[in-house]
């Protein structure tokens, strides 16, 4: 039975809390803050939670660290004590929240697990003058342990599983079981008229299914289980995955989604063009379990995969800090996988079963399908010539790049394009049995910016472990950092062979759902290339000139490979012009190649 978005909020948010073992709330009364005090009342009235009500958010959070203390009291027979329960506090906004500030102090250097739910105005009352408004974001600074600004509920499918997954990062870190420091949080909530249940009796005070219930990290001797099926079982490495990503997609036969920056590329489980692969519908359905290692940011497909609500999806997080599901749809998170998921599985009992490491159909099915994609692949870029008007030219020039990026060097990449360039054909050229190429990019926003001088810092440490640099960027983010060539006359050299694929603009945004709507007609094409396309018609050979940096242009795949096996000292630049007309047309096609491939195994 639905209700205002306000009050569903609520009600979800409170029996979620109860599920997840809050057993005491303390409210302090509030306009703002009725969603919550109805579900609480509700709750209380079902013996899901005990509601203490106090009339001073002072009192209310100082019993809030009182319920949490007591809770962890040593035995009366001298047994060991518990760990501080959680226990939330409720109040309106405005000056009630601030008045939670001494308690939040004395928890925080106590370690006792308070969650602050602080009731707001609806974004678009901050900074009116409305009533009881001001900013509340941000207010106990570095006295909580995590904090989240949530926006007002309107109504909109997902937002209670959003704002379900939110609540329980902030638990998990109230309980501090990822970084083992337990302390105080805050969920402000903001809400929007109206405040009240429509329907008196109320909604059943059920807890929702399908959203991360993260249990302590386990210790250095722990051996946790894994919830889903190993028979089906995918792993996707993102950025940072390292090594054992590989390590366990080899030991247990899974089928490895590894992105080029994950340091876990190659082997024979490595699935080539995993992207387009998981296009396939009919080998896609078939997962029921993804584990995934470092941080995916690649690919929509494979979050789409980790979106699915019949997918069980293991993160492997270790350390402190908040773990990645952007899908928010993780089923259980970890530290660290036990030693016995990189053995090889026997049938004994003592491990896994349906993870031998002959993958059984399923496993065969995706090395199947990932031969098939390497040959559409392969296909599309192996006799390009002409760069400046071949199809697939950009592909074929981050193809020469990765195969030219032997085990002394180090290959930077910029984002875009290039790095998805380059996802697409690390491998093809490699034996299976090789290590993962070295390759780097700055993933953790993604962004453009700095990554000339971020190359120029890789080429100086790398230098200094006899490893060789180069990168590879598109036009803008060439020209975003091009002060990054400058070098005063006192500082070291640097040994720096950057490769520009030069398609006069954001082709990337071609590729996005901008690109479409750009075919539409001749002034959304136009409205496109003026915002999104962005021409800019810049000499780069000039720009290089004044930096005093060596500047050759590659017309075709022999010169690049030559250029690339023979980079002169210092920095240098070489420069390959690609179309840019074709691109969203060109990555359809190369998509709907490997599908059909895939489909005809």
């Amino acid at each position: 039975m639905s209700d205002s978005p306000a009050v569903d909020a609520a009600r979800a948010l409170v029996a979620d809390l109860a599920a997840q073992g809050v057993r005491d709330v303390v409210l302090a009364p509030g306009s703002r803050s009725a969603p919550l005090a109805y579900a609480l009342a509700e709750a209380d009235a079902a013996g899901l939670l005990r509601l203490h009500v106090r009339i001073d958010e002072r009192s209310a959070a100082f019993l809030a660290l009182g319920l949490s203390r007591g809770s962890g009291l040593r035995p009366a027979d001298g047994g060991t004590p518990t760990d501080a329960a959680p226990v939330a506090v409720v109040t309106t906004s405005g000056t009630a929240v601030v008045h939670l500030h001494p308690a939040v102090l004395e928890a925080s250097h106590a370690g006792l697990p308070l969650v602050l739910l602080t009731a707001d105005r609806p974004h678009e009352l901050r900074g009116t003058g409305a009533s009881q408004t001001t900013d509340q974001v941000g207010v106990f600074g570095a006295a909580v342990r995590h904090a989240a600004d949530v926006p007002a509920p309107d109504g909109r499918p997902g937002e209670i599983d959003d704002l379900l997954a939110t609540a329980r990062r902030a638990l998990a870190a109230a309980r501090g079981l990822r970084d083992r420091h337990p302390g105080p949080v805050h969920l402000n909530l903001a809400y929007r008229d109206p405040l009240h249940p429509s329907h008196p009796a109320g909604a059943p005070m059920t807890p929702r299914p399908g959203v991360t219930v993260v249990p302590p990290s386990p210790g250095p001797g722990a051996d946790p289980d894994l919830p889903g099926d190993p028979a089906r079982t995918v792993v996707v490495a993102g950025d940072g995955a390292g090594p054992a990503a590989r390590r366990l997609a080899e030991a247990q036969g899974w089928p490895l989604l590894a992105e080029p920056t994950s340091g876990a590329c190659g082997g024979p489980q490595a699935v080539a063009a995993y992207r387009s692969v998981l296009g396939a519908d009919d080998l896609a359905a078939d997962v029921a379990h993804v584990v995934v290692l470092g941080r995916p940011t690649l690919s929509r497909p494979v979050q789409r995969l980790l979106a699915r609500p019949d997918v069980t999806v293991t993160v492997v997080a270790p350390g402190g800090g908040p773990w990645p599901d952007a899908a928010r749809n993780a089923a259980r998170v970890v530290e660290r996988l036990a030693d016995r998921w990189f053995a090889t599985p026997a049938h004994d009992g003592g491990a896994p079963d349906g993870g031998a490491a002959d993958g059984g159909a399923f496993a065969a099915r995706w090395r199947a399908a990932s031969a098939a994609a390497a040959t559409q692949v392969d296909a599309v870029t192996r006799d390009v010539s002409a760069l400046a008007t071949a199809p697939y030219a950009a592909l074929a020039v981050a193809r020469s790049v990765v195969a030219a990026t032997g085990p002394d060097d180090v290959l930077v990449v910029g984002a875009s394009n290039p790095v998805r360039d380059v996802d697409l054909v690390t491998g093809l050229d490699a034996a299976v049995d090789d290590p993962p190429p070295r390759i780097v990019a700055n993933r953790g926003l993604a962004g453009i910016d700095g990554t000339v001088a971020t190359a120029t810092g890789v080429a100086l440490a790398a230098a200094r472990r006899g490893l060789r640099t180069r990168a590879l960027v598109g036009d803008l983010t060439f020209l975003h950092d091009v002060g990054g060539l400058l070098r005063g006359p006192g500082e070291a050299p640097v040994e720096l062979q950057v490769v520009v694929v030069n398609d006069d603009g954001g082709s990337i945004f071609a590729t996005l759902e901008h690109g479409s709507l750009a075919r539409s007609g001749p002034a959304a094409a136009a409205t496109f290339e003026r915002v999104f396309g962005t021409p800019h018609g810049a000499d780069l050979g000039a720009l290089c000139a004044g930096y005093g940096v060596e500047h050759r242009r590659a017309e075709d795949v022999d010169t690049l490979r030559a250029a690339l096996a023979d980079p002169p000292p210092g920095v240098s630049v070489i420069e390959v012009r690609v179309p840019r007309a074709d691109r969203l047309v060109e990555s359809r096609a190369l998509a709907d190649r490997i599908v059909r491939a895939v489909q005809r195994r």
